[in-house]
């Protein structure tokens, strides 16, 4: 009876303990992604002052459109960065698991996500179901508030170390604005002309008689310890 008492102590214990877990690494997202809301308004401000020097034409937009979605669109593009309410982790085989720091605490194995996906800013405006986004980058958040960037070798950022990297001002700002720059050098390519020597009706009618794509991203999940 005592062996069986242990083993429901201990499913209590460890319930407990993942569920205190999460929600931590939940708040440190939520209270990230909340900051980074405010970032992207700031860059979009600065951003439109000194564009709209050059050429009024173009336009920076910011948008938010719920409480884990914001969209910061800039010219054909659009960026939409999305929290996940579900707290992850990873098999053992996955890199940032094979990791020092991660095995020292049982807790760090569990994160929080951010993702930022790039579309064109016509298929939102339009509500052209098929057309797809890219990843550009994941943003993976722990008990401890240290992050590691995953997605597009095009962000070229430092962020690969989750042992050294904790979260700040200036590294969200970075993480934004490299972002648009991944999106903005993220090329729109037009079709085949074979693919497009015969229409339906139904894409006339909805306007999608040629459907560009954009390149994608080259993604890197290489992670250091």
């Amino acid at each position: 009876m005592a062996a069986k008492e242990d083993r429901l102590s201990d499913i209590i214990n460890g319930l407990h303990q993942k569920s205190v877990t999460k929600q931590a690494i939940y708040r440190n997202t939520k209270a990230t992604f909340d900051r980074m809301k405010e970032i992207a308004q700031d860059v979009v401000k600065k951003l439109t002052a000194k564009i709209t020097k050059q050429d009024a034409d173009v336009v920076i937009e910011y948008t938010n459109v719920s409480e884990f979605e914001f969209h910061v669109k800039f010219s054909g593009d659009l960026l939409i960065f999305i929290m996940h309410t579900n707290i992850i982790t990873f098999p053992e085989d996955y890199e940032l698991m094979r990791n020092d720091y991660i095995e020292e605490d049982f807790r760090r194995r569990f994160f929080g996500h951010i993702m930022a996906y790039n579309f064109m800013a016509d298929t939102i405006k339009y509500n052209r179901m098929d057309d797809p986004g890219y990843l550009v980058g994941r943003m993976l958040i722990n008990i401890d508030r240290h992050f590691v960037i995953e997605g597009v070798k095009q962000m070229e950022l430092p962020y690969d170390r989750i042992a050294q990297n904790v979260i700040n001002n200036k590294t969200l700002r970075l993480i934004i604005e490299s972002a648009m720059v991944a999106a903005v050098n993220n090329d729109l390519m037009g079709q085949d002309v074979s693919e497009i020597e015969r229409i339906t009706l139904k894409q006339k009618q909805e306007n999608v008689i040629t459907q560009p794509r954009k390149l994608g991203f080259q993604v890197s999940s290489t992670l250091t310890h």
